[in-house]
């Protein structure tokens, strides 16, 4: 009699699903703990200022200014005069443009005097120094 068959044997299977969940969880964890900062890698201790935050124009030219006075333009180390000559490339959209300054807090007023003279000089009529915003006590 044909009663009797033989069982079928089964491959053993993994399932993915945990495996799946963990890497999902991961994932989370790494978007949510991830910063997104716009600011460079340059330490610069910007002011604080109680006004409020004006809107970004969408063209703008920013440079840093260290505590040393040390001036970076695209981040990258420049000097005063290879500066000057940088800012007459924007000559012809330099008065549509926003020139921002990110001055150190604790840099000499005299620099950032002589970087926003540079500024005007090459035809830029918008600047602005960033600050931070003063907490609320």
């Amino acid at each position: 009699m044909g009663f009797l068959r033989k069982k079928r044997r089964e491959d053993p299977r993994i399932d993915l699903t945990p495996m799946v969940d963990a890497v999902f969880l991961l994932l989370i964890f790494f978007m949510i703990s991830t910063t997104f900062v716009e600011t460079s890698g340059i330490a610069v201790k910007l002011p604080q200022s109680s006004s409020h935050a004006v809107m970004k124009k969408p063209e703008e030219v920013k440079v840093y200014l260290s505590k040393e006075g040390t001036i970076f333009f695209k981040k990258k180390e420049i000097s005063l005069d290879a500066f000057q000559a940088r800012l007459k490339t924007y000559r012809g959209k330099a008065k549509e443009m926003t020139f921002l300054l990110f001055a150190d807090k604790d840099t000499r007023h005299g620099r950032v005097v002589q970087l926003m003279d540079a500024a005007r000089e090459a035809g830029f009529s918008k600047l602005a120094i960033a600050t931070e915003q003063r907490p609320n006590s």
